[in-house]
């Protein structure tokens, strides 16, 4: 599916950009019987339902005629949201020094984790962790957990997203 991710980005990402939007990102997926391809644009001063839509009126034929998409599916444009879902490196450059949620495929224990000695006073097993991301690279993530720097492999991470403290 990746690759009809890239290919859908490739294609629209001139047009939305003509349109004064970025492109935050592109997922397909499957849910329940029904397959979607949902476009996440932004701005600076955010996106409105109007912006959805003159996004959708300028791709919708674009899409079709590059027939990238064999089966039927439904097309969403959107915001990517204030928690939005963090994926791509750019995603996690413009994350920098904020404050992350993390979830993961399996738990990790953040003193074997923590780059000295743990003084982290939550639970020391977790699966899913907030903390602020300091750094990262191809292989790791570093998030900053009451002062302390605490390491996670990218491989073991199922999403992540910002966290919006409501």
């Amino acid at each position: 599916m990746a690759n009809v991710e890239e290919k859908v980005e490739s294609l629209l990402k001139p047009t939305i950009e003509n349109l004064g939007y970025e492109l935050y990102d592109v997922i397909y997926e499957k849910e329940a019987k029904d397959y979607y391809l949902r476009i996440f644009i932004d701005s600076p001063k955010g996106i409105s339902l109007e912006d959805c839509e003159k996004v959708n009126d300028a791709i919708s034929d674009m899409l079709d005629e590059a027939n990238y998409i064999k089966d039927a599916y439904f097309l969403e444009v959107s915001s990517p949201g204030i928690e939005r879902v963090i994926r791509k490196n750019e995603h996690l450059e413009a994350s920098l020094e904020k404050e992350i949620t993390v979830n993961l495929f399996k738990p990790i224990n953040l003193e074997e984790n923590t780059k000295q000695n743990s003084k982290i006073k939550k639970p020391k097993t977790l699966k899913q962790i907030d903390g602020v991301l300091k750094s990262f690279n191809e292989n790791e993530i570093c998030l900053i957990i009451q002062d302390e720097e605490i390491v996670i492999e990218r491989k073991n991470i199922s999403n992540m997203k910002i966290k919006y403290n409501w």
